[in-house]
């Protein structure tokens, strides 16, 4: 048995008065105590002085076969297994330097994480969806995940459930870094979107679509989708947020989640064609920020996640950024906290092993230098992460 005890605890929903003592065993969580409760004899502790104790952080969209590379998507086509391996790996030991105890990989190559790192004895949880189902050419092809019809979308949906994926990812619209997609537009018509929906959850899979154009998020709402990735509300004349459909993801409970967490410094090593439609369609951060907070003051649930290792502004282990980021765009930090520990824990199916400090799940920890609850900031500085109780100590 082992404990850690802070003066200040977030629990993944709310702060707890007198802090936390949380005690671990074999990896699980036995017990979680006020910070002043005393320690069974014998029992090693990890206490420092300063430090808040929360949940390990859920990156709810990663795609762990990208190496951070400005060519991280385009490269796949050509790497050996073996070659995409050793850049999970890098992925989920950046993640986890990082405070971050699970990944929901949501576009892989081939069915690489699905097949050979889902399963993982240690390090963070992976949840994975596989290749995302796309259009003939369209976002994320040369990942194998094309289909068309409603017979052949259904067929696909299938596919995923006999893999054994955690989800359905579908491309529901164009994406930036796939050339010659428009994201301003859909890739699907509402009936074959309709019939993934169906038969996902007609054989137990939530389904996440990722959404750029406004017509898509459209039809995301019809269809009935679980999640919404990117909502950004593109049109061929910039962002626009309908308050009737911002308030319709609201009421339906559906998840979505904004994408958030760039690292600045590198843009400029992105080419400048994808900077200039960026801009042109109205995806810079200040743009994205203010239209997150509109769905937020819409009622809107996010869950946090990076679209992470696509690009070296995407870069994994940027979840921290992400949740500074939901703050500065108007949600409160106990909220940008949550949306990357519990609630994220729910969007992925893990509700019932991570997410929360609570007994019974899975010892999935994370100590930071200050308080994120009233300094999201602090939110960056790992002290010492604690993966299905095994632990690391980054900077230290």
């Amino acid at each position: 048995m082992e404990a850690y005890r802070a003066d200040i605890a977030f629990d993944g929903e709310r702060v707890l008065t007198g802090g936390a003592l949380v005690l671990v065993r074999e990896g699980v969580i036995i017990g979680l105590e006020p910070a002043s409760a005393a320690v069974p004899d014998g029992c090693p502790v990890t206490y420092l002085p300063g430090t808040t104790l929360l949940p390990g952080l859920i990156d709810t969209h990663s795609h762990l076969c990208g190496n951070d590379g400005p060519d991280a998507l385009d490269r796949l086509p050509g790497l050996s297994p073996h070659e995409i391996d050793h850049t999970v790996e890098a992925a989920l030991a950046a993640q986890v330097a990082a405070g971050v105890t699970a990944v929901r990989d949501l576009g892989d190559d081939r069915w690489a994480v699905v097949d050979r790192h889902r399963n993982r004895p240690d390090g963070p949880t992976v949840v994975a969806a596989g290749p995302p189902i796309t259009s003939p050419g369209g976002h994320c092809a040369a990942m194998g995940g094309e289909a068309s019809g409603i017979d052949g979308l259904r067929r696909a949906v299938r596919e995923r459930a006999e893999r054994g994926a955690d989800l359905v990812k579908i491309m529901t619209s164009g994406g930036v870094m796939t050339p010659g997609t428009d994201i301003t537009a859909c890739q699907f018509s509402l009936d074959e979107l309709r019939a993934v929906v169906d038969e996902a959850h007609r054989l137990g899979l939530p389904v996440t679509a990722h959404a750029h154009a406004l017509a898509a998020v459209e039809q995301c709402v019809a269809a009935g989708v679980d999640g919404i990735e990117h909502c950004s509300f593109l049109t061929e004349h910039g962002v626009r947020t309908p308050p009737r459909l911002a308030a319709a993801i609201a009421a339906a409970g559906i998840a979505v989640c904004p994408t958030l967490g760039h690292d600045l410094a590198a843009l400029a090593t992105l080419p400048p064609a994808l900077m200039a439609m960026a801009e042109r369609v109205g995806v810079t951060l200040d743009q994205r920020l203010a239209q997150v907070g509109e769905l937020h003051a819409a009622g809107v649930s996010f869950v946090s996640g990076v679209d992470s290792g696509i690009n070296p502004v995407k870069r994994h282990g940027l979840l921290p950024t992400a949740v500074v980021e939901l703050v500065t765009a108007g949600v409160p930090a106990a909220t940008a906290l949550a949306s990357a520990t519990s609630h994220a824990a729910r969007a992925c199916g893990l509700a019932d092993r991570t997410g929360r400090l609570r007994a019974g799940l899975q010892a999935d920890l994370l100590l930071v230098d200050g308080d994120p609850t009233t300094d999201v900031a602090a939110v960056h500085a790992t002290r010492v992460v604690v993966a299905r109780g095994r632990v690391t100590r980054p900077g230290c």
